[in-house]
């Protein structure tokens, strides 16, 4: 299979990633961490496994681009404009999913996650909507890397007739996201436990989605709330590693 992309797709990929980029800077952001200390904008000698699920990646793309970070996605057609995009925002792509090039997108993250955060979407690329596989267990597992579920919302999005019931945010409008604890997952362990952690997994990221989209469509301000921006890759050089932090404030 050719890893050749032709310029039809990184013209398309690239005006696609600054459409993205200019939609979705519209939003305002803020966010609840269970602890700031995993945000990937910070240095660190521990990579994670971030799950979230497939119908809000455009949040984390917009806002932890030049983090360090290596996204899987999958082969099918329909994913070759996101890889493009996810490499103009500055992730890192594997390309891979259960039905097609599975082994070596499991050896490439097996590879990446020694030095790279790993961010995956659990239920993608065909669902079925908000159900977690197995993957992200898997790995955790065999790497000893935490995971740590992403929640996200927005104010009222409008809704694409895709498998995911993909978000699009309406401009201007709210965005929330809700970061909780890592999730270690032990070694060795086997199928029957692999499954109930799974499980696990599933059920903190679908509750944490749910609150942030509560969050988001009520409106209100909550304590420790923390107002996101983007970083550019100019900032990300140009700063000490002890402040590779994320553009941000407290909110009032």
């Amino acid at each position: 299979m050719s890893n050749k992309v032709s310029w039809k797709m990184r013209l398309a990929g690239f005006a696609a990633a600054k459409g993205i980029q200019a939609w979705m800077s519209t939003l305002r952001y803020r966010a609840l961490w269970h602890d700031r200390a995993v945000d990937p904008c910070f240095t660190s000698d521990q990579p994670k496994i971030y799950v979230f699920w497939h119908e809000y990646i455009l949040i984390p793309l917009h806002l932890r681009g030049h983090c360090n970070l290596a996204m899987l996605l999958s082969r099918h057609k329909d994913a070759d404009i996101l890889a493009r995009v996810a490499h103009h925002v500055g992730f890192d792509c594997v390309r891979g999913s259960s039905n097609r090039g599975a082994a070596a997108a499991l050896l490439e993250m097996k590879r990446l996650g020694q030095h790279k955060h790993l961010t995956i979407t659990p239920d993608g690329p065909r669902g079925p909507r908000r159900k977690l596989a197995v993957g992200p267990v898997y790995l955790a597992s065999k790497l000893g890397l935490p995971i740590v579920p992403l929640g996200f919302g927005y104010d009222r999005p409008w809704r694409m007739k895709s498998w995911d019931c993909f978000a699009v945010p309406r401009p201007f409008s709210q965005a929330r996201g809700i970061v909780g604890a890592e999730i270690h997952i032990p070694p060795g362990i086997d199928r029957d436990e692999l499954e109930v952690r799974r499980q696990h997994v599933e059920q903190q990221l679908t509750e944490l989605t749910i609150e942030a989209e509560d969050w988001a469509a009520s409106g209100a301000h909550r304590e420790g709330e923390i107002c996101e921006q983007p970083r550019s890759l100019a900032q990300q050089l140009s700063l000490p590693a002890e402040s590779t932090r994320p553009s941000l404030r407290k909110s009032a």
